[in-house]
């Protein structure tokens, strides 16, 4: 075992983490392993289990479930599709662009009172806090669940039947994401005019920008587009192993110049000493000797969060997606399954013919959100669409809907991009042929023009709400 994990002080912090306060009864619904595993039942273990992964000096991550609260959890971070080690190889040029967003994403929390925990990782910063599931905020948040339809599919899924998992606390966090979008929404459009990338809810293709690479800043709220039993966060003080688990390091040059790092809490630390401090184990000790990891609770600006949420053009939109459900499955035949795709333009064409794997990109999503809402669909019913489709075996899909919910995942990011066009947030800017094209997205069907500017021209830009 490393120094790291054998350390008092460091213990105790990952143990403020999972939410013990006493006598080792932590409230994580479990831990895991973090870098290159999503969620896989075989690699969850209790919380009161987290020396396993210390004495094997693994990364480790714990559940957004909780017995005692609700977990709000914001994920900030550089993406490269080009150079993906870009941000371990140029961290402090990484972390300079993502400025603006984490600016504003603080400006936002303070404004409503919120003091969260702020943890640096190797590629972004993570916000979280909490509050308590017995408060009437709480109560508030969880009448507000979506679908509550869709709920049962994921209770049906939970590795167990523990009451963490229950219908009640999947409800919350599936009404939990209505605000984390709000906040994203309200982040993305105070951050885009001063940041020097794209900025992007969840990590969606780009073209090249003035780099000629594919990069962008992404407000990643993917994790509530899945069940709640499926999703972990990864914890301060623990090993950041990601580019050695995913491959990172067997890029040119990438191996021999990377320095082993750890996730560290902030604490009011300038950018570039983090920054170095996080390769260092000595300081990292000296540092969790001072800085505490419990995750704060924050019921009274959570509040006026959700007050505003409920206040905002945002919230309309989020009535109305849900306002009508997708088709029975056994109509599908006769409704999704005949969409005249041989009218669209051949880059959503192609995604509809060969879904698997551009529907579990974002940005093919978007696509397909954007063309049909332009044909004048029901955004729901695109999310209906989308999750035919994910449900189809012939597809062969690389997801385990075993574990994740076809449906809950369709209309989460249908909803997002339908939401970002309805309230003026997408302004269509890339949806043209030659940003598709730079994306990656563009593909030749037959002769003739793509008609994705037509296409674009009908649905035309909202201004921002």
């Amino acid at each position: 075992m490393s120094d790291l994990y054998s350390d008092a002080f460091v213990r105790h912090r990952l143990a403020e983490y999972v939410g013990e306060e006493s006598n080792w009864q932590p409230t994580a619904a479990f831990v895991s392993q973090s870098d290159g595993c999503a969620y896989q039942r075989h690699n969850l273990k209790p919380a009161r289990h987290l020396r396993w992964f210390l004495d094997r000096d693994l990364d480790i991550a714990r559940s957004l479930a909780d017995s005692d609260s609700l977990l709000l959890h914001l994920d900030v971070e550089y993406v490269n599709f080009d150079s993906p080690a870009e941000a371990l190889m140029s961290p402090q040029r990484a972390f300079e662009l993502q400025d603006p967003v984490v600016k504003a994403i603080q400006s936002l929390l303070d404004s409503w009172g919120i003091k969260p925990l702020h943890v640096l990782t190797g590629q972004g910063h993570h916000f979280v806090w909490r509050i308590s599931r017995q408060s009437i905020t709480a109560a508030k948040i969880t009448a507000l669940c979506p679908a509550p339809e869709l709920l049962d599919g994921c209770v049906a899924r939970a590795p167990t039947d523990d009451p963490v998992f229950s219908r009640d606390n999947q409800s919350s966090f599936s009404a939990l994401s209505l605000l984390m979008e709000y906040i994203a929404h309200r982040a993305r459009n105070m951050a885009a005019v001063l940041s020097a990338l794209p900025v992007e809810i969840t990590a969606v293709h780009v073209g090249p920008w003035l780099t000629r690479q594919r990069e962008l800043v992404s407000i990643d709220i993917s994790e509530y587009g899945d069940p709640l039993h499926t999703r972990m966060v990864r914890m301060p003080f623990t090993r950041y192993l990601k580019p050695w688990a995913t491959g990172m390091t067997r890029l040119p040059g990438v191996g021999e110049a990377l320095k082993p790092l750890t996730t560290i809490p902030v604490a009011g630390m300038e950018l570039a000493d983090a920054l170095i401090l996080r390769h260092s184990e000595e300081a990292v000790m000296s540092l969790a000797r001072e800085v505490s990891t419990a995750i704060p609770c924050q019921e009274e600006g959570t509040a006026r969060l959700l007050e505003d949420y409920l206040n905002s053009p945002l919230r309309s939109f989020h009535g109305d997606f849900y306002s009508c459900q997708h088709d029975p499955r056994e109509n599908w035949p006769r409704t999704y399954g005949r969409t005249p795709v041989e009218a669209l333009p051949n880059c959503v064409r192609h995604i509809a013919l060969f879904p698997n794997d551009w529907l579990l990109k974002p940005a093919g999503i978007q696509l397909v959100t954007r063309c049909l809402l332009a044909e004048g669909w029901h955004a729901r019913h695109i999310a209906g669409f989308i999750r035919s489709k994910f449900e189809d075996p012939a597809y062969h899909w690389g997801v385990d809907w075993r574990d994740y919910d076809p449906a809950i995942r369709a209309d989460f990011y249908v909803r997002l991009f339908a939401g970002q066009y309805a309230t003026g947030l997408d302004g269509l800017l890339d949806m043209n042929c030659v940003s598709t094209q730079a994306k990656g997205f563009c593909f030749q069907l037959g002769d003739g023009a793509c008609g994705l500017e037509s296409v674009r021209d009908r649905l035309r830009p909202r201004a921002v709400a």
